[in-house]
């Protein structure tokens, strides 16, 4: 069994036991509910550099990036550092991450979060609108085109936009749909791990503009950003480079210069 189909499995039932705990109603008596989103899909179309940058503690390939960053930091950092937005991941077993942290990001920035999560049930996408994100990510691997369909029209109905996640042209033709804002390429193979760029320019030409394009995953350095954005890719998303070192805010500035000059 590949780690997609085990992280799924594990949150079927994580997400059963929450909807006991937390009942929809409740979220949506959250004070952030009426909180009116930003838009990421704009400042990526407005940006010269168009960083995402992310807040990861560990991940599966990876195990442990950083543990000693806190979110408040990182979030006031990326902010002053100029990134676009900010990507915080929600998930606990597989990435050490929580809704916490996704509240604690709100109350830090103004930055447009983007909830980073196994989304697999509509629940999820009204508890990333009760913790204060602006943005889902959808993963076309993980879910049929019925589900993308619905659950991103869930998303615009609450003011949230949505970035899908493909990894092959097959993934990209069951996914394109107008309720989309933003499609992003893995470049991380999430069978092997392994990680190629290739994929990001192979699936460029086959995307339609109406999308913002993101690249994810293997961006590490200025070249592949450069490389990259020929392809039309409006959006890079970074998270282990900057959560790799002890001050993330910092070392997206210097990364953020650099590209700019």
């Amino acid at each position: 069994m590949d780690i997609l189909t085990k992280i799924v499995n594990d949150k079927r039932i994580e997400v059963n036991l929450r909807k006991q705990l937390i009942p929809t109603k409740q979220l949506e008596q959250s004070i952030l509910f009426e909180r009116e989103t930003v838009s990421l899909a704009n400042k990526l179309k407005n940006s010269t550099t168009g960083i995402i940058a992310e807040h990861k503690r560990r991940s599966p390939s990876k195990q442990v990036i950083n543990h000693d960053l806190n979110v408040f930091d990182v979030a006031k950092g990326y902010e002053e550092a100029g990134v676009c937005g900010m990507s915080v991941l929600t998930d606990g077993k597989y990435f050490g991450g929580s809704l916490d942290d996704l509240l604690t990001a709100r109350s830090s920035c103004n930055l447009p979060l983007l909830r980073k999560e196994f989304i697999i049930d509509q629940y999820q996408i009204i508890e990333a609108k009760a913790y204060g994100a602006d943005v889902i990510l959808l993963i076309a691997a993980i879910l049929t085109k019925a589900e993308i369909k619905q659950f991103s029209e869930l998303a615009k109905s609450l003011n949230l936009e949505v970035l899908l996640e493909i990894h092959n042209e097959e993934e990209l033709n069951k996914s394109i749909m107008p309720s989309l804002d933003m499609l992003g390429v893995n470049n991380r193979n999430l069978k092997t791990f392994e990680v190629s760029l290739e994929t990001s320019k192979q699936l460029s030409s086959l995307i339609p503009n109406d999308f913002v394009k993101v690249s994810e995953s293997g961006i590490s350095n200025i070249e592949a950003i450069k490389t990259l954005k020929p392809y039309g890719y409006k959006g890079f998303l970074i998270g282990e480079n900057f959560m790799k070192t002890d001050n993330a805010g910092k070392s997206a500035k210097q990364f953020i210069e650099r590209l700019n000059n």
